[in-house]
């Protein structure tokens, strides 16, 4: 275990090498500015430029990407206002065949592998001939320019076919992952009303199959408007289509060979539809649209981090996530995708590991949570694996402690550049995050991406440095979502962004900007820790008590400032062998008030055997505080967006007898929410 001098925020870990520097497109993207009178001596100055000029520099972008336009803009930002903002007027392109235009006939644009098969590769051109082959089968069942094509599949390569074969006619793609249940799914697709759906048989996690045909003869049930279901034979190579109706094979649709024809469409028609975790209520269906994701992808993954053909680069994710989307568009830059299905844990933790060490993987993504399970789990990849080629390594989905960067640089690889990034999926990119040009610094995100004007600001709306504020965006994005499926006169769009400060997108994280530009997230704003006028975020909080070597877990909430006493309860998952006693519970109190402050010693510490979270693994604060608050569970939280619904169980009752005695002693046990 490392000390706490090298575990602190704001230690410094790695910084780039001059060939590196050298080597990185951003500095290639410097060199082209410069030759045009455009000089910046520093990151912070073109970031500078970059946020606060940002028509200039998408314009840059266009030209140095060189993006191929069947008909040019006639202006770069014609209506700048958020929200509502336009780019790149009259002009018309395609995603998919921007996607091709890097194809690499000595490299694989495909490594697929699954708890069930080894890695197998996919060629471009094998790529592009599946891709015209689903995109003609996709217009003779009258798929037109704006019809809704949805998927419930995993992590495979069909789903990355039958996306690029979307957006090459301009269909608009809209995708879930089969461990979503049933009602989740048809809370997303019933607001999009599809054409067709695409679905597999089942799947495998964890070493456990799971057959979804009666789901996907269910979906069809609830979905009128889809004309044509196409069956992906994953679970079983036999599976056949009789339980279902109006139904095709996925490799019915393959025998027929046609060229892939990419239709010229505005730059902001639709090109996906991703929805927010829907914890409470209908899911928000985010509308992005084709130009915009593809410039915004181009600068990220270029510039940010630094992909480039010869690249094999990784994101563990499932298709119900952003970070899919973000995976597919390193085809874009011309880098091999590695694409993995299964359980990150199955047989075992390193599994992941065994997968980039096999595929000579050079950019390995992931998420704090999986990083942070590496850790105390006490692995140590660097040594049990050959990891040469891996020179990146990224993290994202929640904040990442000081401890798990100093893990990577200690057991993953000494020199390995490690980006930790934030974004989310109502921009479908990062705004804050990596670049090579820059040191990595303990607990810290690099630098605020390049035309992204990332603010944190006070209550009052005025900007803070070397303080914690709301997370804020003051100029437009190119992938600020277009609008909300379904929201007439952006009603919903407005109220999930704009309320708090008009005009300014608040994005609900907390955030410190430092004095030299880097940044920490403190987690969302929502769920932030406010004892007696003194605020601290979550993962400040968790940071410290799962330090706690008997601690594995942990969920805190807070009900101060909501109208109603203060009240603090802690929840953890002990680790096998360990027991709530009193010598535990002073120490975690006595730990939180050395290191965090005698105001946030928590009022109660319950144990729990597990922490309920999101598909996509972010604790379930908000909804646990507002059935504390006396919200009924049917409208606190949404099991079917959970991976472990049966959590909820313990909380509503916790929340019963709380209010009963709350009652009893004369107190009030309701709420306005």
């Amino acid at each position: 275990m490392s000390t706490d001098t090298e575990q602190s925020e704001g230690t410094i870990l790695w910084e780039p090498s001059a060939a590196l520097q050298a080597q990185a497109t951003i500095t290639r993207y410097l060199d082209w500015l410069s030759e045009r009178g455009q000089c910046f001596d520093s990151y912070a100055a073109l970031w500078e430029w970059s946020a606060t000029d940002i028509e200039s520099f998408w314009a840059s972008l266009w030209d140095f990407f060189e993006v191929r336009a069947s008909a040019p803009y006639t202006a770069v930002l014609p209506r700048p206002e958020m929200p509502g903002a336009q780019w790149f007027s009259d002009a018309t392109l395609n995603y998919a065949e921007h996607i091709f235009r890097n194809a690499d006939p000595n490299r694989p644009a495909i490594i697929f592998q699954s708890e069930r098969q080894p890695a197998t590769e996919i060629s471009w051109s094998a790529l592009e001939q599946q891709v015209g082959s689903i995109a003609a089968a996709l217009r003779a069942m009258g798929v037109q320019p704006g019809d809704r094509v949805v998927a419930y599949l995993p992590n495979i390569p069909q789903a990355v076919i039958a996306f690029l074969a979307c957006a090459s006619l301009g269909a608009v793609w809209s995708s879930c992952s089969p461990d979503f249940g049933s009602p989740s799914v048809i809370d997303r697709f019933t607001q999009i009303e599809p054409k067709v759906l695409f679905a597999v048989d089942g799947y495998q996690y964890g070493g456990k199959t799971f057959d979804r045909r009666a789901t996907v003869a269910e979906l069809q049930r609830a979905l009128p408007t889809v004309q044509q279901t196409v069956l992906i034979p994953y679970l079983d190579p036999d599976a056949a289509t009789e339980s279902l109706t109006s139904a095709v094979l996925w490799g019915d649709l393959l025998r027929e060979a046609a060229p892939l024809l990419c239709k010229p469409l505005p730059f902001e028609h639709p090109l996906w539809i991703l929805y927010s975790s829907g914890t409470t209520g209908l899911p928000k269906p985010i509308v992005h649209g084709q130009g915009g994701i593809l410039l915004e992808h181009l600068k990220s993954l270029s510039l940010h981090l630094d992909l480039k053909r010869g690249d094999r680069f990784f994101w563990f994710t499932t298709t119900g996530w952003m970070m899919w989307n973000f995976l597919v568009g390193g085809l874009l830059v011309g880098a091999t995708i590695l694409v993995y299905d299964g359980s990150p844990a199955y047989p075992d933790l390193d599994a992941l590991w065994r997968f980039a060490a096999e595929t000579e993987m050079t950019f390995f993504g992931t998420s704090a949570p999986y990083i942070t399970a590496c850790l105390k789990a006490g692995l140590t990849p660097g040594a049990t694996h050959d990891l040469a080629k891996l020179k990146g390594m990224g993290s994202t989905g929640s904040p990442l402690p000081p401890e798990g960067f100093q893990w990577a640089y200690a057991e993953v690889k000494r020199d390995l550049w490690l980006a930790s990034i934030s974004g989310g999926t109502d921009l479908c990119t990062a705004f804050v995050g990596g670049c090579p040009l820059l040191p990595v610094y303990s607990g810290e995100l690099q630098c605020r991406s390049l035309g992204a004007n990332v603010q944190a600001f006070d209550e009052q709306g005025q900007p803070l440095i070397e303080q914690v504020g709301e997370l804020v965006i003051t100029k437009p994005m190119l992938s600020m979502p277009l609008f909300f499926w379904n929201d007439p006169d952006n009603k919903r769009y407005r109220e999930s962004y704009f309320e708090m400060y008009p005009g300014i997108w608040r994005h609900g994280d907390w955030i410190k900007i430092t004095r030299r530009g880097s940044a920490v997230i403190y987690g969302r704003s929502d769920s932030t820790i406010n004892r007696m006028g003194v605020r601290m975020g979550t993962s400040e909080f968790y940071r410290v008590v799962e330090d706690i070597p008997e601690i594995l877990d942990s969920l805190v909430i807070d009900l101060e400032g909501l109208g109603r006493a203060s009240y603090m309860p802690l929840f953890v998952v002990l680790k096998p062998g360990h027991t709530l006693d009193d010598s535990l519970r002073t120490t975690i109190r006595q730990r939180i008030r050395t290191t965090l402050s005698p105001r946030h010693i928590p009022d109660d510490i319950f144990v729990i055997p597990e922490v309920p979270r999101t598909l996509n693994g972010k604790k379930l604060e908000v909804p646990i505080k507002k059935l504390f608050l006396g919200m009924p569970i049917e409208k606190a939280a949404n099991p079917d967006s959970m991976s472990n619904p049966h959590t909820l169980a313990y909380f509503v009752e916790l929340a019963k007898a709380r209010h009963a005695r709350q009652d009893s002693a004369g107190g009030s046990a309701s709420a306005t929410v």
